[in-house]
C-alpha cells in the first residue's frame, strides 16, 4: 500500500502511472475521488459536531455542579474502587458426582466439556442420570 500512496503523492510518478489512460477514465478517476474526499470531509464535520456536543453537555454538568457546591472529588468518593467491586459471578452447583476406583470424588456441573472420567464411565456402560445428585 505504501507503494501506491508514493505514486498517489508524487505528481511525476503519477502522471507516468496514468499516461495510458483515456481522458474519460481519469475524469471517472477524479469523480471517485472527489466523492472519497467529500465523503471524509462530512465524517470530519459529523465527529466536529459530536466533539462539539459533548463538550457542550461537559461544561453544563460542571455548571450543574458548581451551583450544586459539587466537585469531581465529591463523586469519585461517593462510588467504590474498581478493585473492590465484585467480579465473580456465583459458582454452579453440581450437578454430578461420581466416585472413580481409587475413591477419589470427581464433581461436574453439567456445563463445559465432559471430565474424562466421566467420559470413561459412559463409554463403560454406565448412564449419566446415575451420577447426577
Amino acid at each position: 500500500m505504501s507503494e501506491f500512496l508514493d505514486i498517489l503523492t508524487h505528481g511525476r510518478r503519477l502522471q507516468g502511472a496514468v499516461k495510458e489512460l483515456s481522458l474519460e477514465e481519469l475524469e471517472e478517476v477524479r469523480g471517485k475521488l472527489d466523492n472519497i474526499i467529500e465523503k471524509r470531509r462530512e465524517k470530519a464535520a459529523e465527529q466536529e459536531k459530536v466533539e462539539e456536543e459533548k463538550k457542550a453537555k461537559i461544561a453544563e454538568i460542571q455548571k450543574q455542579m458548581e451551583e450544586a457546591g459539587l466537585a469531581v472529588s465529591d463523586l469519585e468518593s461517593t462510588s467504590l474502587p474498581a478493585s473492590k467491586q465484585s467480579k465473580t459471578g456465583k459458582k454452579r452447583p453440581v450437578k454430578y458426582r461420581l466416585t472413580d476406583k481409587e475413591g477419589n470424588e470427581h464433581k461436574w456441573t453439567g456445563i463445559g466439556r465432559m471430565p474424562k472420567v466421566f467420559k470413561q464411565a459412559l463409554e463403560d456402560g454406565e448412564q449419566l442420570q446415575n451420577f447426577s445428585i
